[in-house]
């Protein structure tokens, strides 16, 4: 059953896939992110397919915004994709998408939760969110990019 959360101005944050724009949400990420430019939709629908994944939505039901979670929905989550709509930016639709996946019931008891930011530290910030507490002990293999 899907999860919504009505927010200001009459936005929706809601995780129904049915709803979800995936031809919007590929163009964001795919031409206007700095984070993967450029990604094949067959693997950005893969990613999607195997993440929770919420959508914001304009009262019109245009899709405004969008977050992905990599996640097990027990013990760990990786926010990632967080994108909003350079038409909808001002009208704190990020912060809205942020405090719905926080509130997610697949969201909770977790031991971790992690994410990567170029630019919105105090975005996140006012969720909690701190520098990793113990970087040395992380390690990652990187890609060369899209195979």
């Amino acid at each position: 059953m899907p999860h919504e959360t009505r927010i200001a101005d009459g936005f929706v944050v809601s995780d129904e896939a049915a709803r979800f724009d995936r031809d919007r949400a590929h163009g964001w990420i795919s031409g206007e992110s700095y984070w993967a430019p450029g990604i094949p939709r067959a693997l950005f629908d893969k990613a999607l397919d195997h993440s929770l994944v919420a959508g914001a939505y304009a009262p019109d039901g245009a899709m405004a915004g969008m977050a992905r979670v990599v996640t097990d929905r027990a013990t760990f989550g990786w926010i990632c994709d967080v994108f909003v709509d350079e038409a909808y930016r001002g009208a704190s639709l990020g912060k809205a998408m942020m405090a719905y996946l926080k509130d997610h019931p697949d969201m909770q008891g977790f031991r971790r939760l992690h994410l990567a930011t170029r630019d919105a530290h105090g975005l996140y910030a006012q969720f909690g969110f701190v520098p990793l507490s113990r970087p040395d002990s992380w390690m990652e293999i990187r890609g060369s990019g899209y195979l």
